[in-house]
């Protein structure tokens, strides 16, 4: 069961954005980035403090989108067959 769930964080793949989708980020499920993509439109010398904190955030937010993944497909594999949520 372990090995397979490593196997299907290293085949997951997220996207998130940041700025209304001028920064996109791509990181697996082992949190490395693949990709980033910057709109050339945010890229200005008079403002390189925004374009650093678009990434930042786009970043984190891909982190975080890998955890909540990694714990839905964790969730999954611990339920027990017959048990279920009927109590509440």
């Amino acid at each position: 069961m372990q090995e397979r769930l490593k196997k299907e964080m290293d085949a997951l793949v997220v996207e998130t954005s940041s700025g209304g989708g001028m920064v996109s980020v791509k990181m697996t499920g082992a949190k490395v980035v693949t990709e980033i993509r910057i709109d050339p439109e945010v890229v200005s010398r008079e403002d390189v403090g925004m374009l650093q904190d678009l990434i930042v955030a786009a970043l984190n937010e891909a982190g975080r989108k890998v955890d909540e993944e990694v714990q839905q497909k964790m969730a999954g594999e611990l339920r027990i067959p017959g048990l279920s949520d009927a109590s509440q």
